[in-house]
């Protein structure tokens, strides 16, 4: 991560020409950053294992390999947020505006995400793509109102590390489930549940992150932090 991050750096100062204002670290923005991405997702969940969708079926305590898990959550949320936000979405607006943007980075992100319900139907991958492309939104109009690639990175970080503990799938996958304090099962049809992708596509927390993506935007829009296309 941290080649990845200099690489990043020796672009913007010899390509762009100008300092690298989104790599400066800003622990309370940071802070913020990760508590907010943690309730976001979190809230949700708690209001479906309050009404039964999801079930726990025993508690198992923290591990120590959560640890390894958390460091490598984040500097994979670290990466994709370095590739889709800092470079890929910074480009494009340079060019088409934030508006256009904000929306083909967000479908490219979810694109990507396709091959982690290979196994599914075409429901599961259409509301995989629905939730992804939302998440993306989300994170691009956190990003264009920090501009800062920490914050950004802890809030995707944090999100997906509340998915974890949970004992859920995390954007389809199983492997770290076991790791989690939490076992826990699917009591609920998969439109509430998220099915194989997990929390992510549950249509409460579609529902949820369009509501937050409306608000930041909003927000970014009136403090004139949207650029408008090169003419």
């Amino acid at each position: 991560m941290i080649s990845d991050v200099l690489w990043y750096w020796a672009f913007v100062h010899w390509h762009e020409k100008r300092q690298a204002a989104e790599l400066r670290l800003r622990p309370l923005h940071l802070l913020l950053g990760g508590a907010s991405g943690a309730a976001m997702v979190a809230l949700p969940m708690a209001v479906l294992f309050a009404f039964g969708v999801y079930e726990r079926v025993l508690f198992r305590g923290a591990s120590p390999a959560l640890l390894g898990v958390a460091a490598v959550i984040g500097i994979a949320a670290t990466l994709e947020e370095l590739t889709y936000r800092c470079l890929l979405f910074r480009i494009l607006e340079r060019t088409w505006g934030t508006k256009w943007a904000l929306a083909v980075q967000a479908v490219i992100f979810a694109l990507q995400h396709l091959e982690n319900v290979a196994t599914g139907g075409i429901v599961d991958a259409v509301t995989m793509l629905i939730a992804v492309t939302l998440t993306g939104l989300l994170w691009g109009a956190v990003f264009t109102l920090t501009r800062n690639l920490w914050v950004v990175a802890a809030h995707h970080a944090a999100w997906n590390f509340a998915i974890l503990l949970s004992g859920l799938p995390l954007s389809g996958i199983e492997d770290w489930r076991t790791l989690a304090p939490l076992e826990s099962r699917f009591a609920g049809p998969d439109w509430l549940t998220g099915g194989m992708f997990g929390p992510e596509s549950s249509w409460l927390v579609i529902a949820s992150t369009t509501v937050a993506v409306v608000l930041l935007l909003r927000a970014a829009w009136r403090r004139g932090d949207f650029i408008a296309p090169a003419a």
